[in-house]
């Protein structure tokens, strides 16, 4: 109650505008000196290095991962294109939750940002009815949602997708900022239960999912007076299954409530959360206060405040890893493209080996899609290739796959090989055996990442002439 009433104090004395009151409001301020400790936001960066890696990254995905999944058509499948943007984008800080919990206090306070003409609107009420993202710039200025996703250089450009009236939900803030030059932050609408999705005029739930996906740390705040439970909560959870590695949830505005209340909302929580999470390990959850001002008095400070510190060395973590992230990151990609291809390889085999002259083409291959497992479509993948069996796509998705992308449209894997580019398959497997995990172990040695052996990564290589005698 008494943490309550503190806050209620400072809502009042932000209401008053004179001279007295501000000095009052700057003696309350957090000190916000563990933010750039722990972050790191002083200390300089070798930006050339970095820069290296990505051209490197960008250069082995154009070259041998792209080829293959232009061929084979991936793009339809799991309607996920990588573009230039995605590659060098910063790691993605996504903040989900209901509506009034402090998703967008907690960015100001970490940006610094109250008091100045580009804060974040906060209220009671359900205030943020856009996606925000906040991004470096050189000056600050906002930045359409249109205008984002016409610029092919950042990496929101697939947005355009879901439509016009997204878009003017999307809105940019770029900002000179030491930390927004290594993450971004997407504040999102709060989620709102007795509300339609209809209503918002956008598929909120795709375009969170796009933005999920994309995310490197996902915020899900909580209010510990708004724990309840409702459908779009439930389809939010959903769709972060297989995300939970990335997932922190945060029981905000915690110095509002006394200890023992304290317990018992973090215990209704996880009390509310169990059916959502069916993982072996639970997410981990940070108990504490994300804004500017001082913590209310005779609360846990000193919990709140390693609380605070702990999550933004996950913050850092992320920051600090985030070329090895998006090495992996391009590295899993290429499996998948290299998986799909196989199959699409062993599907026009097979057709070609059951169709003759007196054969009805679509009757065969309808066979073929429709009982895969009959002309041992998977389990040759399986058997002849280092494929596990858990990364390999759901059956059903191919027969909708070929329904849009007739099979004569594509050619065996033996047939994709030319005496300039090399086979698609030679590439992508050296791709994934040898650059990548080239790059990779470059940047833990220190080495500079243009400068390593050509020998372990085929960079600038002359395509061998398959026809010359040795």
């Amino acid at each position: 109650m008494k943490g309550l009433v503190s806050i209620c104090c400072f809502v009042f004395l932000l209401s008053l505008a004179t001279p007295e009151v501000e000095e009052l409001l700057d003696s309350i301020l957090r000190d916000r000196s563990h933010i750039e400790e722990t972050l790191r936001l002083a200390a300089m960066e070798n930006s050339g290095d970095y820069t290296a890696a990505l051209q490197r990254l960008r250069k082995i995905y154009h070259n041998s991962i792209r080829p293959m999944e232009q061929a084979y058509k991936y793009n339809e499948l799991r309607q996920h294109e990588i573009s230039d943007g995605e590659i060098t984008s910063k790691p993605m800080v996504l903040f989900l939750g209901p509506w009034s919990v402090g998703k967008s206090s907690m960015i100001n306070y970490l940006l610094g940002l109250q008091d100045t003409p580009y804060q974040l609107y906060t209220g009671a009420e359900p205030t943020t009815s856009e996606f925000t993202v906040i991004m470096h710039g050189e000056k600050i200025r906002s930045v359409e949602g249109i205008v984002m996703a016409a610029d092919s250089s950042r990496s929101f450009s697939p947005l355009e997708k879901f439509g016009q009236n997204f878009l003017e939900k999307l809105i940019g803030i770029e900002m000179p900022h030491k930390l927004l030059e290594r993450v971004t932050f997407v504040d999102t609408p709060g989620i709102i239960e007795n509300r339609k999705q209809q209503e918002r005029g956008y598929p909120f739930n795709d375009v969170c999912q796009w933005f999920i996906d994309r995310a490197d740390l996902i915020f899900v705040v909580f209010d510990p007076t708004k724990l309840d439970v409702g459908l779009e909560l439930e389809m939010l959870f959903r769709q972060l299954k297989g995300r939970e590695s990335q997932i922190r949830i945060i029981l905000n505005k915690a110095d509002s409530l006394v200890t023992q209340d304290l317990m018992r909302v973090y215990g209704a929580l996880f009390w509310s959360l169990a059916p959502l999470i069916n993982v072996t390990e639970p997410p981990r959850v940070y108990v504490s206060s994300f804004w500017p001002y001082d913590y209310a008095p005779n609360t846990s400070r000193e919990l709140f405040k390693r609380e605070e510190i702990s999550l933004l060395e996950d913050l850092n973590q992320v920051i600090e890893n985030r070329l090895e992230n998006k090495i992996a990151f391009i590295r899993q990609h290429g499996i998948r493209v290299r998986i799909h291809g196989l199959l699409v390889d062993r599907y026009v085999q097979t057709f070609k080996e059951k169709m003759s002259f007196f054969s009805d083409p679509e009757l065969v291959f309808k066979e073929i899609v429709d009982d895969p497992d009959k002309f041992y479509i998977f389990k040759s993948i399986l058997a002849k290739t280092n494929v596990s069996k858990f990364d390999l796509p759901n059956r059903d998705a191919y027969r909708d796959f070929f329904g849009i992308n007739p099979i004569t449209s594509f050619k065996q894997l033996s047939a994709q090989c030319s005496y300039m580019g090399g086979c698609l398959l030679d590439k992508i497997e050296k791709a994934i055996t040898a650059d990548l995990p080239g790059l990779l172990s470059s940047i833990n040695s220190g080495k500079n990442p243009s400068m390593f052996s050509c020998e372990a990564t085929g960079c600038g290589e002359k395509p061998k002439n398959r026809y010359r005698r040795h």
